[in-house]
């Protein structure tokens, strides 16, 4: 009997924890579907002023912006992490801080001053029990992340950069290709390598006519693709990230599932075997009184 009131309550607690990974599971798929969108909307933008970008870089300008000069010598970088602020995500922010060492043994050794910044409660918490010191952390970049919040970070960026302050950016963050395709990267951001380089198409073969200047407008653009990119790493990290609980979560359940169908089972042929003990004992003593 003991063993039978052992199996219930391991049943019960199966089935109840079946319950919350199946709501996580429905909570992370409307989360998706929401980011999904804001994602898709952000690539179509990036996408198009990389094209002008690209166009404007074969139109023969005499003319650069600071955002495109790559430094003779890299000494100052800032390495921006991207990883979540929960867990349960089955290896999304293992998959990110993993690159994330990597880069940042790899320009260490080269002898780059590298300063960290950290978005992310899983990648603090990692970091620091690391013992890797982090000269920014961040933790208000949620599911609804807005371009203003991350405009904050992209200005602060352009002007170190364009002061002399900081010598390159990376991002490590997770890259959405697709629903069924997501992987960590490294990705530098800043420079600009060149105005042609942020487009791989060939060029259109127009000719432009610039009003009110090539230079003011060059000067609008170029900071504004790259704070586009920027906020796409970010709207980026955000699909991964639900996509990643997602599929942990519907794994969770499927396991709950079967290992209440195995608990089940083990209940039935406990109450089985006690049943046919009782009968045995009742017939037993039947036979000893006749």
């Amino acid at each position: 009997m003991a063993n039978r009131r052992l199996l219930v309550k391991r049943l019960k607690a199966v089935r109840n924890i079946r319950k919350i990974t199946r709501t996580m599971e429905l909570i992370a798929t409307s989360r998706f579907k929401k980011a999904l969108d804001r994602a898709t909307e952000a690539a179509e933008y990036t996408r198009k002023i990389s094209e002008i970008v690209g166009d404007l870089g074969q139109a023969n300008l005499k003319f650069s912006h600071p955002l495109l000069e790559r430094r003779v010598e890299e000494k100052r970088s800032v390495l921006l992490v991207l990883t979540a602020n929960r867990g349960l995500c089955g290896g999304y922010n293992a998959s990110v801080l993993r690159q994330t060492v990597a880069h940042l043994r790899m320009l260490r050794e080269k002898g780059v001053d590298v300063s960290l910044e950290v978005s992310g409660k899983r990648g603090i918490k990692f970091l620091n029990f690391q013992k890797i010191a982090m000269a920014q952390s961040y933790t208000h970049f949620e599911d609804k992340t807005s371009f203003a919040d991350v405009e904050v970070l992209a200005s602060r960026y352009v002007d170190d950069y364009v002061a002399g302050r900081i010598d390159r950016l990376d991002v490590a963050y997770t890259r959405f290709v697709s629903s069924s395709k997501q992987f960590a990267v490294v990705e530098p951001i800043l420079p600009i390598s060149s105005l042609a380089g942020m487009d791989k198409q060939p060029s259109s073969g127009l000719e432009y006519e610039f009003l009110p200047s090539a230079e003011q407008i060059l000067a609008e653009i170029v900071p504004a693709a790259f704070r586009a990119k920027l906020f796409k790493c970010f709207l980026d990290s955000i699909v991964s990230e639900q996509i990643a609980r997602m599929v942990a979560m519907k794994g969770a359940t499927e396991n709950a599932d079967e290992m209440a169908g195995s608990l089940k089972q083990q209940y039935n042929r406990a109450r089985q075997a006690g049943i046919t003990s009782e009968l045995a004992e009742i017939i037993g003593g039947a036979a000893a009184l006749g």
